[in-house]
């Protein structure tokens, strides 16, 4: 096998029936599901006897009686979600949907892996997000925009494939409860754009039937000027009766076509991208207009709003980035149809390590909003460093957004939430093997948002490398201290960026700062960061008032985000006591020091995890401790230079 199966690899199970009973198996209906039971139990219990309704059982109480269901006839359990009884002889598995029945039988299975035994329990689960999707930026040519794990498993040369790698795939994404599923990158380029014609249609067709068995809806994305590059037209004007026509031709042609079809992802007029402003025409024109095609057919329509002026010029202290997505789409408001969602960025600028929360959350009350993560990590190492980033996730879904809601978390705020993918066709899926923490933890958490950090850890890391402790101890530690490590030793303060332009790999402060992307940190000799203040850029004054007012001023901003709203002096004294040059160093020296750490502690588990994992983690520890040097001497040594400040501690700093 190519391949690994990550956290679903069978683990034997010590305590178990002698025989297992498949209840109801004449519901063909239910035929899949009870696969997926008995492929685990095969490797899990090997000696398990797997028997029919009709077959004579010799002792009732060594066998377990197996029931699934999935029709939710008394409607009595809430859409996505499941309830388990298991008790030593019975396990009744009900879903709302195959969804959920799907969902239900993965955390049985996962409970009884964690315990090493058939435990008795009683669960009922809903889904805490109901739309809970991965975004993959895989191009037709299998090749992966912002791609770390080796190419698409997708796509190859043109063509759309689907084989037993993406049948895995499904199987991990449905385990951890992912229903929706975007397959091509919304940067759509070459032969991608085609896939909204009969080029593709047999293979899609094929890669939604199997998406559908788990329970996984199929998205695609479009190229706006479709109507142009594959349908003949001279025009993409989403209000000219010809492009509507053609796109309804389209739309219904998909989901005639394809099982599990869910509709689009657009990226439109953002960075380049065709989009509905080319013809005077507003996001909300281009969005309805696909909607209203496939609003009879269930679809929906996911809008993304990362939107902003790419052509910025440095010199320029009042245009700002930042302000883009709420200035774009806030006007909108209630315009969109009720089956377009808006997919808004985590933070303001793009993925950064710390940003504040969109300012959109909470504001748009009369639109559907989605949130949209980034597990690739573009600017967090890139899957050579470990950054685990479910602690943040977790930490922005939590955030209260303080506008007038009944509850204003942003969780609460969103319909669903969006994560760019880190897979690709490596061994183990994500290049590292400590990658999948971050694809493992971000689907566990969307699906249920009670669950700890420490218990996302614990068991994503039980789940993959076993139950001795020494394991679990050490790589919890790593998992859960990796982010704030990764922070501390790259952009200080929430200034963000800071990193070599074009593929954002390692430190260059000044890399972005006479450019056009409008990604700026401001430094010279005195101060460093960027005033979005009111006085400033305004930015601040774009969330709730309690919020605005805690931005808006340097003496009440939040420490880790003081040089994304305030441009202030290296003296400034901050919160914590210390001033800002002293904390950029301090916290340089700290960062590196802990990912020392890091490395020591996964060192130390020599021949106790596979030599295949040892050794691909131990490559990409010794290329963070290199890179995290660099990015400790680099800022440190670029701050020192510019203020002439030196460090309280005389620690090395290169004049």
């Amino acid at each position: 096998m190519d391949h690994s199966s990550l956290w679903l690899t069978p683990k034997k199970i010590s305590s178990h029936p002698a025989s297992v009973l498949l209840a109801n198996t004449a519901d063909k209906t239910l035929s899949h599901a009870y696969s997926i039971f008995t492929d685990w139990l095969s490797s899990a219990a090997p000696d398990a006897q797997v028997i029919c309704p009709d077959s004579i059982i010799n002792d009732a109480s060594k066998c377990l009686k197996l029931s699934l269901s999935a029709d939710n006839a008394s409607g009595d359990i809430p859409a996505g979600g499941y309830k388990i009884n298991a008790d030593p002889t019975s396990v009744c598995i009900s879903g709302s949907d195959t969804s959920g029945l799907i969902c239900g039988i993965f955390d049985y299975i996962r409970r009884v892996t964690l315990a090493d035994g058939f435990v008795s329990f009683t669960a009922e689960c809903v889904p805490s997000q109901p739309l809970r999707m991965l975004n993959h930026w895989d191009n037709a040519d299998g090749s992966i925009e912002r791609g770390y794990s080796g190419r698409s498993f997708f796509f190859s040369d043109g063509k759309l494939i689907v084989n037993e790698r993406t049948e895995m795939y499904a199987r991990l994404m449905a385990s951890i409860g992912i229903n929706g599923v975007v397959i091509n990158n919304v940067n759509v380029r070459g032969s991608a754009k085609r896939l909204l014609t009969a080029d593709y249609a047999d293979s899609l067709e094929k890669l939604g039937e199997l998406f559908g068995r788990y329970g996984i809806k199929l998205f695609i994305c479009p190229d706006f000027a479709a109507p142009i590059s594959v349908g003949g037209l001279d025009t993409a004007d989403p209000l000219d009766e010809r492009v509507v026509s053609w796109w309804n031709d389209v739309i219904t042609s998909l989901f005639e076509r394809v099982p599990s079809f869910g509709g689009f992802l657009v990226k439109a007029d953002s960075e380049g991208q065709p989009g509905p402003f080319a013809y005077g025409r507003t996001h909300a024109d281009g969005a309805n207009m696909l909607a209203r095609a496939m609003k009879k057919f269930g679809g929906i329509v996911i809008w993304r709003c990362f939107v902003y002026n790419c052509t910025q010029d440095w010199r320029d202290l009042r245009t700002d980035r930042a302000r883009s997505g709420y200035d774009n789409f806030m006007p909108l408001d209630g315009e969109f149809e009720d089956n377009v969602i808006l997919q808004v960025k985590n933070g303001p600028m793009d993925f950064q390590v710390r940003e504040p929360v969109h300012p959109l959350f909470g504001a748009m009350k009369h639109t559907n909003i989605m949130a949209e993560f980034q597990l690739a990590q573009e600017y967090t190492g890139q899957q050579k460093h470990v950054c685990w980033l479910v602690p943040m996730i977790k930490d922005i879904l939590d955030h209260h957004t303080k506008h007038a809601l009944p509850d204003d978390r942003v969780s609460r705020t969103v319909c669903g939430v969006a994560a760019v993918a880190n897979t690709g066709d490596d061994f183990c899926w994500t290049g590292s093997e400590l990658a999948a923490a971050n694809l493992y933890g971000y689907g566990r958490l969307l699906f249920d948002e009670t669950l700890t950090v420490s218990q996302i850890a614990d068991e994503w890391t039980r789940l993959t490398f076993g139950s001795d402790e020494k394991v679990v101890s050490a790589v919890k530690e790593i998992l859960c201290g990796s982010h704030k490590a990764y922070e501390d030793y790259t952009a200080p303060l929430g200034i963000g960026w800071m990193c070599k332009p074009n593929h954002h790999y390692g430190p260059d402060p000044w890399g972005y700062e006479f450019d056009r992307w409008g990604t700026y940190n401001r430094a010279d000799r005195d101060c460093a960061g960027v005033d979005r203040s009111p006085s400033g850029t305004g930015y601040s004054t774009q969330y709730a008032p309690e919020l605005a007012e805690l931005y808006g001023s340097a003496a009440t901003c939040p420490d880790e985000l003081l040089l994304f709203f305030h441009r202030v002096p290296y003296t400034h004294k901050l919160h914590s006591g210390k001033t800002v040059i002293q904390h950029i160093y301090d916290s340089h020296f700290e960062g590196f020091e802990q990912a020392e750490h890091f490395a020591a502690l996964w060192a130390s588990l020599k021949g106790r995890v596979d030599e295949r994992t040892f050794q691909n983690v131990s490559a990409r520890f010794e290329e963070q401790l290199r890179c995290a040097k660099e990015w400790r001497d680099i800022v440190n040594t670029f701050f020192h230079r510019l203020s002439g400040i030196p460090d309280e501690k005389g620690r090395k700093i290169y004049d």
